[in-house]
């Protein structure tokens, strides 16, 4: 029997047809979201959980393709490897030799390895991935057969490793870029908010992509991109690859069927609901050109004028939602103009837009107190900065 039959023999039981552990990561506030999430796509939720930082659930290759194709909220899907304990660098390496890399990592590869430790005789993220390291070039250096990869190919897929109270928990990331880089939007923008927190918002507000939505300082359009995505029906990761693409244990067939199940859901918008605008006419021309090269025209119209130049009712009769990331920090010049920006803006809502839903978010705390209506605050991080993510009714 061929070494390369006896690989993917091996592959087939371990990883394919094994129910195994998963982390999905997310940002502070978030787990209830993606665990939410979880159980709405009816993906394996046994013994799930949110968890500070995430969700922990199990299930086969197949459920971690489409976590990560579907979640919003999540920051990256961890598949759990291996867990012992160690306190000594021999003992370490030795434990991690063990392992059955060759499984997991194409032999033409070379893995990255990210150390966080809390309470652990071993501290020295440096030296544990060093160790790391010998132990895993054991099996990628021998020339196993990958499985099918090319040798020319060279991956860089990222191990995680976690120690707490010596306890050592090893992964492999399977998602490659962060899941807020969803492969649609290529056009440029300064601190552009990210996407995960778009959806968390939107998902916060109750937005079901029914309703209009009106996204007044879009810049690079997240919100407006996100809320289509959602209305449409399209999973936030299918315009992207992801690392398990990479694995020894892809199966591009599976891949293929189930993106062809998914596409057979998207629906086509026969009017667009979601209004995108800024005063920026090279923003709002950035943002069109990528509508039309990712065919989501039928969801978003897009119309470069100022906020303060309109009302809800030159766009639609319908109450809706209104969704509004305004500028700050390097989008302006200093923080004076941002606060007078952002009053400037709260007054001109309550005076258009009573009775709509809000998403409004605030450059800081301070800030937030001054809203004149009662909103929901959720502080988030973004881009170095604190500001708060408030929703609910104008």
């Amino acid at each position: 029997m061929s070494s390369e039959t006896t690989l993917s023999k091996r592959i087939k039981r371990h990883v394919i047809g094994r129910s195994r552990p998963y982390f999905a990561a997310t940002a502070p506030g978030f787990e209830s979201l993606c665990f939410e999430e979880l159980k709405a796509l009816g993906l394996p939720v046994e013994n799930a959980s949110a968890i500070i930082g995430g969700v922990e659930f199990k299930g086969r290759l197949i459920d971690c393709y489409r976590a990560n194709l579907h979640l919003r909220t999540a920051n990256r899907i961890l598949m759990r490897i291996h867990n012992f304990k160690a306190t000594s660098f021999s003992e370490l390496e030795s434990k991690t030799a063990k392992i059955p890399w060759d499984l997991y990592l194409p032999s033409k590869s070379s893995p990255q390895i990210h150390t966080t430790t809390r309470h652990c005789r071993l501290y020295h993220s440096d030296a544990i991935s060093q160790r790391l390291m010998k132990g895993i070039s054991k099996h990628i250096l021998n020339g196993s057969d990958s499985g099918g990869q090319q040798e020319e190919i060279m991956s860089a897929p990222t191990i995680f490793v976690r120690g707490v109270d010596d306890q050592f928990t090893i992964s492999i990331d399977s998602s490659g870029d962060n899941l807020y880089k969803r492969g649609l939007k290529i056009h440029p923008g300064p601190a552009p908010l990210r996407e995960t927190i778009a959806a968390a918002a939107l998902l916060q507000a109750g937005y079901r992509g029914t309703e209009p939505l009106i996204d007044p300082m879009c810049g690079t359009g997240t919100f407006s991109l996100e809320a289509a995505l959602m209305a449409k029906n399209i999973p936030s990761g299918w315009f992207r690859e992801f690392a398990y693409m990479q694995w020894p244990s892809f199966q591009q067939k599976k891949w293929e069927y189930l993106k062809q199940q998914c596409q057979m859901n998207f629906t086509r918008q026969q009017a667009p609901t979601i209004f995108a605008s800024d005063k920026d006419p090279a923003a709002c021309k950035r943002l069109a050109q990528g509508l039309t090269e990712n065919h989501l025209t039928d969801a978003i119209k897009v119309v470069s004028q100022d906020f303060f130049d309109f009302q809800p009712r030159d766009l639609t009769d319908q109450i809706g939602l209104v969704a509004i990331n305004p500028p700050y920090g390097r989008r302006l010049e200093n923080r004076a103009k941002s606060d007078q920006l952002f009053i400037k803006i709260c007054i001109h809502l309550k005076r258009e837009y009573r009775g709509w839903k809000l998403i409004l978010i605030s450059p800081n705390k301070k800030l937030a107190q001054k809203v004149p209506f009662t909103l929901t605050k959720h502080p988030i991080s973004h881009g170095g900065l604190r500001p708060v993510m408030m929703i609910g009714t104008i």
